[in-house]
């Protein structure tokens, strides 16, 4: 039985050796070790032994399968080699191209801030929505606890489609369905979410927004961000906490202090205007000292009003929440030293070139988000 077992193993790890390739090799492996391989079989006659035979024959024939598996392994990983060494001989890159015939771009930075934002909110366990910036009405105003007589719906601020109007005025329209505006704020995609997801919710909403203004810090079009949680037993400090935590993880200094003040939104209540220390450098506002210089407003924010959560067909008395919002734009200006809003959508290359981000400058919360 030892001789038969000699010359099995030195037959099996013969063809091992001579297989030419992986499906060659398979075919060994098969062969030997497969359900009705060879090495197979005699495992299957342990059980028929005595307990004598199979004291003698057990360790003999458990060496010969890994003997085999070992032999097949090790081809495997030589025939792998040879064929990885075969194809980057024979795939090559010229790296003889002058550079300056390379195509050459910049990452805007509004889509460097977005990418910040995501990373950032993304480690709170934030997920990213989005939603249409052709809104109704009632996504955009109605369901936000914003009255008919509110500033914000006039002409003067918000950019209404003129077949939205008719149909309102036609009284065809349903204010849910018949879009009729460019939003005015993310918001809309709070909404949405509410009506489509149960909760907890736990998001962020970047997107492009429209309003009628432009000077050097506003435009009429610009980006913005809102943050939105619902679930049982928030409080406001629930939201101090997300966002010291979000504005220090962003401007990267832990030397932040921020400022909660008082102030009124439809959508929120208690509502409070987030304002952030900064320090004088050299005649200019740098974000961040322990003991500010003065202080600048950076967001707006406060608890999910009744009136919204019930909107949305939520229990007010079950479902608490916080929502805060913010310029994009803004927050760029702010961190990376930017002083007019309207070069931001110029399209001069010049302006890109000298506060653009290289392609690979991709924001990690590991390595840093900063440029």
């Amino acid at each position: 039985m030892t001789e038969d077992l000699n010359q099995m193993r030195e037959h099996m790890l013969t063809a091992i050796a001579a297989a030419s390739g992986l499906d060659a090799l398979d075919a060994c492996r098969v062969e030997a070790l497969g359900k009705q391989g060879t090495i197979t079989a005699l495992l299957k006659t342990l059980g028929k032994m005595t307990p004598d035979e199979r004291l003698v024959q057990g360790p003999l024939i458990q060496g010969l399968r890994e003997a085999v598996a070992n032999g097949i392994a090790e081809r495997k990983a030589t025939l792998e080699r040879a064929a990885l060494d075969a194809r980057l001989a024979s795939e090559t890159l010229d790296m003889t191209l002058p550079a300056d015939a390379t195509p050459a771009g910049t990452i805007h930075p509004v889509s460097q801030v977005m990418d910040e934002l995501a990373e950032i909110f993304a480690d709170l366990g934030f997920a990213v929505a989005t939603g249409p910036e052709i809104e109704t009405d009632w996504h955009n105003f109605t369901a936000l606890n914003i009255p008919e007589t509110h500033p914000a719906r006039a002409m003067h601020d918000t950019f209404y489609l003129q077949q939205g109007i008719n149909a309102k005025v036609a009284g065809i329209a349903d204010e849910k369905t018949t879009f009729s505006l460019l939003r005015t704020h993310t918001s809309p995609v709070q909404i949405r979410t509410m009506l489509a997801q149960k909760p907890p919710i736990r998001i962020i909403a970047p997107g492009r927004t429209y309003r009628s203004d432009s000077d050097a810090t506003h435009t009429p079009m610009f980006h913005q961000v809102e943050g939105l949680v619902i679930d049982k037993g928030i409080t406001l400090g629930h939201l101090k906490w997300t966002l010291e935590t979000f504005v220090k993880a962003f401007f990267e200094r832990d030397d932040i202090v921020l400022r909660l003040r008082p102030s009124y939104f439809p959508f929120t209540e208690p509502s409070v205007e987030i304002d952030v220390g900064y320090t004088l450098v050299k005649g200019k506002r740098v974000v961040g000292g322990a003991e500010p210089d003065g202080w600048l407003e950076i967001l707006g924010s406060g608890m999910v009003h009744r009136k919204v959560i019930e909107a949305c067909g939520l229990d007010p008395d079950e479902w608490q929440g916080f929502a805060f919002g913010c310029g994009i734009d803004r927050l760029a200006m702010l961190k990376y030293g930017m002083d007019d809003l309207r070069p931001f959508f110029d399209g001069d290359i010049r302006w890109l070139k000298h506060y653009g981000f290289s392609s690979l400058d991709v924001p990690t919360l590991s390595g840093g988000v900063g440029a």
